[in-house]
């Protein structure tokens, strides 16, 4: 059984995103001292316990059959578990072939401006 709670170390993060370097934009967000990964704005894995997880999708499955795959946290869903981290360019297209089946993010309308003397309502 597998224990969670030791938190990624940033220059494991670095590292996986620098392999990543030939998917798109890759990005990364601190969450709960584990990191969210994003290639193009797209959220496609996670790095939790200084192990890459990419979520599993049709064409990762085809490229990768027999992958092992494993959960990043407790109740979360399966993901392709990446122990080999040294193939750059395997990697990259394994993200990108999972990002090209993924939404792209919305974007949130920005809040209006309260316009000059107008009143705020305390009652819904």
């Amino acid at each position: 059984m597998r224990a969670w709670g030791m938190a990624s170390s940033p220059d494991v993060v670095e590292y996986i995103c620098f392999q990543l370097r030939y998917a798109g934009d890759i990005s990364f967000k601190k969450m709960f001292g584990e990191y969210g990964l994003y290639c193009d704005r797209k959220f496609f894995g996670l790095v939790c316990d200084n192990q890459l997880y990419v979520k599993i999708t049709e064409p990762g499955l085809n490229m990768l059959p027999r992958q092992e795959q494993g959960s990043p946290y407790p109740g979360a869903r399966p993901h392709f578990l990446m122990t080999e981290l040294d193939n750059d360019r395997a990697l990259s297209s394994l993200v990108r072939e999972t990002c090209s089946v993924l939404a792209a993010p919305e974007v949130l309308a920005g809040k209006k401006k309260k316009t000059s003397g107008e009143k705020r309502s305390r009652r819904p």
